[in-house]
C-alpha cells in the first residue's frame, strides 16, 4: 500500500490532475478497498486507472524482454511471461480463452480471442535459446530454415484439429474456431549476428505473405511492436 500511495502521489503531482493535497489524496485512495470503483466513477480517477494500466503494461513488457534475452529461457518461461498480457499481441484481441485444451491431445500455448469472437492461437518456440537458425541461404536469397517450417507445421496441425471439432467446441465452450488463425513466435535476430535484422524480417514477411492463417514473428519484432504501442499512449483495452 505504501508503494502504491507513493506512486499515486507522484502521478497526482505530475500536473495532469489539479488536486490541492496530492499526498493526502494518494494515501486515501491507496487505503480504500473501494478504490477501483471510486476511481472509475470519476474523470480524474479514470486517468489514474489508465496510468496504472500503462504502468502495469510497461512492467510486463520489461519482464518479457528480460526472458527473451535469456539464452537459458525455456518455452514455459516465455509462456509465463506472456500470460495475462494479451495486449502485447495487438488491439485485435480482447482477452485469452480460459481453456488451452480444446481438442483431445492438443494443448495450445496461448489461446487468444479476437474482437469478432474467433480463436487465434499462439505457438511459442524458444527465443535466444533456440540454438537453431531462423533463416538459411538458398542460392541468392534467404529462406526460412527448418525451425520455422516445423513450428508452422505444428500450428497448422492445431488448426486442422480445431476445424474438425468446430461444432463441439462452439457448443461446449462458446468459442468459434472456424476462422481461427495462428501466430508462431520463434527466435530472435540475435541468433544471426552476421545477418542484418532487416533481412531476417523481410524473409519472414515474404514467407507470411504466402502462408494462409499462420503468421511468423520473432520475439524482437513482437516486443518492438508492443513498445511502439505503449509509447503511443493509446488507451488501454
Amino acid at each position: 500500500m505504501a508503494e502504491t500511495s507513493l506512486w499515486l502521489e507522484r502521478l497526482l503531482r505530475s500536473g495532469r490532475i489539479d488536486i490541492e493535497d496530492p499526498a493526502e489524496q494518494a494515501r486515501r485512495i491507496a487505503a480504500s478497498p473501494k478504490a477501483p470503483a471510486l476511481l472509475a466513477a470519476d474523470r480524474d480517477g479514470r486517468l489514474i486507472l489508465q496510468a496504472a494500466e500503462l504502468r502495469r503494461r510497461d512492467a510486463g513488457l520489461r519482464a518479457l524482454r528480460a526472458v527473451v534475452k535469456d539464452p537459458t529461457a525455456s518455452e514455459a518461461d516465455l509462456q509465463r511471461a506472456l500470460q495475462g498480457n494479451h495486449w502485447i499481441f495487438g488491439g485485435r484481441y480482447v482477452g485469452e480463452a480460459a481453456r488451452r485444451r480444446l481438442v483431445p491431445g492438443d494443448e495450445v500455448d496461448i489461446p487468444l480471442i479476437r474482437a469478432d469472437g474467433a480463436l487465434h492461437i499462439v505457438e511459442l518456440k524458444r527465443a535466444m535459446g533456440l540454438n537453431r537458425p531462423l533463416i538459411r541461404r538458398h542460392r541468392s536469397a534467404w529462406v526460412p530454415a527448418d525451425a520455422v517450417h516445423e513450428a508452422v507445421g505444428q500450428a497448422v496441425n492445431y488448426l486442422v484439429g480445431l476445424d474438425e471439432h468446430r461444432t463441439r467446441i462452439r457448443a461446449e465452450f462458446g468459442i468459434e474456431t472456424r476462422r481461427a488463425g495462428a501466430l508462431v513466435l520463434v527466435g530472435h535476430p540475435g541468433l544471426h549476428p552476421d545477418v542484418p535484422e532487416e533481412e531476417i524480417g523481410e524473409t519472414l514477411r515474404t514467407y507470411n505473405a504466402h502462408v494462409a492463417r499462420v503468421e511468423v514473428l520473432t520475439y524482437k519484432e513482437l516486443l518492438d511492436n508492443a513498445e511502439r504501442s505503449l509509447a503511443a499512449g493509446g488507451e488501454p483495452a
